[in-house]
């Protein structure tokens, strides 16, 4: 097996009657590719659903996964909380603007100003313990209170870096897995080793319009028509997805610690092939598993199987696999990357290169690669 920098996932996954991801004028988000239009999922619905989902395999569950939180409000709601009930109101303001232009920058008093952000648990205890080292110093005196607060900010300004220094995850795992952008501070950005791509419809979009009603249970006799018209609309499809993760990036994020990292992979393999993105669920269940799902562990460029794709095939998984091996099996005769593979499969066609598992076996597989890689490095 060659040195395993880079694990990539690829998965089919069947919806029937669903409407998983809307756009802005409620209808399924879609993509032109290869002259037809197909049904897609975006990679911020797919991350959002592994990142939250209440499941056995659930990425907070893990063992020392500090959690995070994506807000523009973490000061107002997890920073001060309720024990900002007891604090003077004019110096719970001259605190809580200084912490906010510290985190989100010189506008952060605004709401509307503030960037939707990312903070672990580490950084947002460390600004707890600020807040209320400064409401205890300010001793309900509002012109200390500005003067203390206005003299924190300005060794903090900007500085973000400085509140989770030494933290094994500073923006949590979220942040750990899938990136940080901080525009008022970019030192405390953190790159994402786990890369997501849009999915999307193998075929053509299957889609149509719902006219439904909703009747008055206690309508009279009189009572003619229905209570509520509405439409929407649904669409059923076979995706194709596509994740890669850059394994010495992982490990970096997660400071060396293989064990955690192996755990990450075996929980985010049973994620990616179980858990379903959709709204609407009341509706139309849009509950589903991958009918098919293929790692590859390799030192080379992540590439995509996406182009088995680009000619529409129709929406049945063994016809999907076909194309899929196909062009799979034209990429190894042309460039010889030499992954190694596993595969779980509910059609009967054989991956190029590969072996055949469970669920369970991929999973496995995923969570041997980190330590794989630190013993490859060491000899």
């Amino acid at each position: 097996m060659s040195d395993p920098r880079f694990l990539q996932i690829h998965f089919l996954a069947p919806y029937t009657a669903a409407l998983l991801n809307r756009d802005d004028a409620g209808l399924a988000k879609r993509l032109p590719y290869g002259g037809a239009l197909r049904t897609r999922v975006s990679s911020q619905c797919l991350k959002r659903h592994w990142r939250l989902v209440e499941d056995p395999h659930a990425l907070g569950g893990i063992d020392g996964a500090d959690a995070a939180y994506r807000s523009r409000e973490i000061i107002e709601r997890k920073v001060f909380g309720d024990w900002a009930e007891s604090v003077d109101e004019a110096v719970h303001k001259e605190v809580a603007e200084a912490l906010l232009k510290a985190v989100y920058g010189d506008k952060g008093a605004d709401k509307k100003s503030r960037q939707t952000l990312l903070l672990g648990a580490v950084e947002i205890a460390y600004l707890t313990q600020a807040a209320k080292a400064l409401v205890a110093e300010a001793g309900g005196d509002k012109k200390a209170a500005k003067e203390l607060a206005g003299a924190w900010l300005k060794d903090h300004k900007a500085n973000l870096k400085t509140m989770s220094e030494g933290a094994k995850l500073p923006g949590g795992l979220t942040g750990a897995l899938f990136g940080r952008m901080v525009t008022s501070d970019p030192r405390a950005n953190i790159d994402a080793p786990v890369h997501v791509a849009h999915a999307f419809t193998v075929h053509a979009e299957e889609a149509e319009s719902d006219y439904f009603i909703a009747a008055d249970d206690l309508a009279r006799e009189e009572d003619t028509g229905a209570d509520t018209i509405q439409e929407t609309e649904l669409t059923s499809g076979l995706f194709y997805g596509y994740v890669v993760v850059d394994l010495p990036g992982l490990l970096k994020n997660l400071g060396g610690d293989t064990a955690l990292a192996g755990e990450v992979l075996h929980n985010l393999t049973y994620l990616i092939a179980e858990v379903s993105p959709g709204a609407k669920l009341g509706s139309t269940a849009p509950y589903s598993r991958a009918s098919f799902l293929l790692l590859e562990a390799g030192d080379r460029q992540p590439r995509s199987l996406a182009e088995a794709f680009r000619s529409p095939c129709k929406a049945e998984t063994g016809q999907a696999v076909t194309a899929l091996c196909d062009h799979l099996a034209a990429l190894d005769a042309a460039y010889a990357t030499g992954e190694t593979r596993r595969v779980m499969s509910l059609a009967n066609r054989e991956v190029p290169s590969s072996e055949r598992g469970a669920l369970a076996d991929l999973a496995d597989f995923a969570k041997s690669l980190p330590q794989r890689l630190i013993a490859t490095e060491q000899s």
